[in-house]
């Protein structure tokens, strides 16, 4: 059993004063507040009642007026609710932290109380924000110089005091002064909590490398490269808290998109946003972008499990295209696709002429837009030179007739006929490299290949809406879709996720092929992992063989190996297992095997005996605490207190690909791990004796 620490120290009768100030002022905010929202409910209703009274038939300028005065109390009535709901969120926990600050050249130091929200009272401000520039030298410094950098400039000085409360319901449960080694305690005891269905937010936990990602403020694109459990979906999620914050100004919350794997995942994050304050951000798939750019008439079949897939045609198909080498080859042939595909003749109208040179010059000239968008505008030139040049009263050919007529001088008519001699010029042998599903319908290798040469021929809807990208699990992209990333995003990103992780077979590209695919970017490591006990983080890094991955001091029970005689004995164990989870204290259970069509399987037949588990699978939509059996692919950013891996035999892992995956496995575990298989282990697998441990200890 894991041994949680709990901080222990008297708490200062002046905070405990302090605490009960504070809460007083808050209930007379949020009793105002709450008149407010009521006052504005009762205006509203008035407004309403009079225009059904009227029928809709009362003077019409009154009648605009009543309708624009509702719209203005149902935006002021919006912002009320917000306001009251964050006081009511304040109320419960108005800060947890607390700084005094003494700038240099001054006697005495300055309390800051430090919270999510920033609370003010009669124009007073009591606790600050999170992300404010003087909190971040509560996450940067200890007890001495320290200095905070702001909008007005830089302030340097001295913390005095570093405190930590745990506020809950408005009853401080404790204060801890950093003298005590507060981080180690507080964080220790926030890790030994059970899991959560939602991922929460960590603001009393952040750590400084950790809240020098989340206040970089520079960076246009940063590369946040994380070890299992290390805290950078969550970092990245708190960098747009932060962002939102500190640009209030020029970016929204619906001018941030992020783009996660699956719907569980997005699921999973959805309430860390609100939960700081924000509203939720967008969330989207690479299937979700595809569709709503790839032009009509073009389909395509959604990713074949590379896991699951025994196809060495297919993986040569999909290897191919997932290299930095193929971009360029891209980029090569997009250079030369104005010659390729558009030979420029005479453009005859009765007497008149264009000649082709003239016309080769003009879609030469708007080199920077896609082809068929230069013919357009050629088209447009060609219409205005003959209108300047038409001496008597005879209107000029219409703009659409001399496009079309501009399009019959096309060798590639559309981008599909483009993509296909793209790969023709390659050579005979990589031309078989592409293979449609059927006719006007792409494998899914394909779709971002062929939108890259889409934005060139016919052209992308590129957003300008979104002012801030997120990409999670980096290593799971190619660098094609990367390329098309950076042409419909032309904003700063946030692209997170660890290469040890990845679980696709066919994307061999590096981390460093990244940074430098996104130059001057900035590359950030986190290398301690949070989520785990010690001896989980000591057994997945033999898995593989990774260095410079750290654990907190965090101790459980070690991970345990069971081997059986047969299929029936396992299966026995895993309902065990499962069983006792139910009456056990923890919150959610992993069961999670390599592929998706094993998750169901295994699924239907503990279900046939009885276990209470759940199934997850690339449909579902979200995540739920009990214990559930799920794939590797779908476990990825999850989290369980105990996580069981079935089926661990040398046969279902055995290639040095599956290193990761078991990795991905093990790491989803925060306080448990179990394996089991019929048979010897995979060697893959660390050797789990005593012997091991003591050498290990030793």
């Amino acid at each position: 059993m894991e041994q949680e620490k709990q901080p222990q120290q008297a708490i200062p009768p002046e905070e405990l004063a302090h605490l009960a100030d504070i809460l007083k002022m808050v209930n007379a905010e949020l009793e105002e507040a709450q008149l407010s929202v009521e006052r504005m409910d009762e205006e509203y209703r008035e407004a309403q009642e009079y225009i059904a009274s009227t029928h809709g038939e009362g003077d019409p300028k009154e009648m605009f007026q009543t309708r624009m005065l509702m719209g203005q109390i149902d935006n002021r009535g919006a912002s009320a609710v917000v306001y009251r709901d964050r006081l009511q969120k304040t109320k419960a926990s108005p800060y947890f932290a607390r700084i005094d600050f003494r700038p240099q050249g001054e006697e005495l130091a300055n309390p800051y109380y430090i919270g999510l929200y920033a609370f003010r009272y009669q124009q007073q401000l009591y606790v600050i924000d999170w992300r404010s520039p003087v909190a971040s030298m509560f996450y940067d410094f200890e007890l001495g110089p320290a200095f905070y950098d702001a909008p007005q400039g830089h302030t340097e000085g001295a913390l005095t005091l570093k405190r930590q409360f745990k506020i809950t319901n408005g009853e401080m449960e404790y204060a801890f002064d950093s003298s005590q080694n507060i981080q180690d305690d507080i964080l220790q005891q926030e890790l030994a909590h059970t899991s959560d269905e939602k991922m929460k937010s960590i603001i009393s936990t952040i750590q400084k490398e950790q809240n020098q990602i989340i206040r970089d403020e520079k960076a246009h694109t940063m590369i946040i490269q994380g070890v299992a459990g290390s805290g950078k979906t969550s970092i990245a999620l708190h960098r747009v808290a932060f962002l939102l914050y500190r640009f209030r100004n020029t970016i929204k919350a619906q001018n941030v998109t992020i783009i996660s794997p699956n719907k569980v995942f997005g699921n999973y994050i959805a309430n860390v946003l609100p939960e700081l304050g924000e509203e939720p951000i967008f969330e989207a798939s690479l299937e979700d972008l595809a569709l709503v750019q790839l032009e009509d008439g073009v389909d395509f079949v959604g990713s074949r499990d590379p896991l699951e897939t025994d196809d060495p045609a297919w993986e040569q198909r999909v290897r191919f295209k997932s290299t930095v080498e193929f971009v360029q080859l891209m980029d090569d042939f997009i250079a030369r696709l104005p010659q390729l595909a558009f030979q420029a003749k005479n453009y005859e109208y009765k007497d008149w002429t264009v000649p082709a040179e003239w016309i080769q010059g003009r879609v030469d000239v708007y080199k920077r837009f896609p082809l068929m968008k230069r013919l357009e505008m050629v088209a447009d030139d060609i219409h205005s030179r003959l209108e300047n040049e038409f001496l008597r009263e005879e209107e000029p050919p219409h703009r659409n007739r001399i496009f079309q007529a501009l399009r019959k001088m096309l060798a590639m008519k559309t981008t599909l006929s483009a993509y296909r001699a793209f790969f023709r010029q390659l050579g005979k042998e990589r031309a078989k490299l592409y293979k449609p599903f059927q006719k006007g319908v792409l494998e899914w290798n394909d779709v971002y290949p062929y939108l890259y040469l889409q934005a060139a021929f016919t052209g992308l809807q590129e957003s300008r809406l979104i002012k801030h990208l997120v990409i999670d699990e980096m290593q799971d992209y190619s660098p094609i879709q990367y390329a098309v990333l950076n042409r419909l995003f032309q904003c700063p990103k946030t692209i997170l996720g660890d290469f040890s992780q990845s679980i696709n077979p066919n994307c061999p590209y590096s981390l460093e092929e990244l940074h430098q695919f996104y130059e001057g970017s900035t590359l950030m490591r986190l290398e301690k992992s949070y989520r785990s006990t010690w001896e989980i983080i000591h057994f997945a890094k033999q898995i593989v063989k990774q260095a410079d991955f750290q654990a907190v001091e965090r101790h459980g029970p070690a991970p345990e190996l069971l081997e059986f005689s047969t299929e029936e004995e396992e299966l026995v164990e895993i309902c065990r297992q499962v069983e006792a989870f139910h009456q056990g204290k923890y919150n959610a259970m992993g069961i999670v095997t390599r592929t998706n069509s094993a998750a169901k399987e295994l699924y239907e037949k503990l279900k046939a005996r009885g276990a209470g588990v759940e199934l997850i699978t690339p449909e579902s939509s979200a995540f739920h605490n009990g214990a559930t059996v799920l794939s590797i692919q779908m476990s990825k950013g999850l989290e369980f207190d105990q996580v069981l891996l079935p089926q661990v035999d040398g046969e279902t892992y055995h290639t040095d690909f599956d290193r990761n995956l078991l990795y991905v496995a093990c790491t989803r575990a925060m306080h448990r791990l179990s394996l089991t298989c019929v048979g010897k282990a995979t060697p893959l697998l660390p050797f789990h004796g005593k012997e091991e441990e003591q050498t290990a200890q030793a």
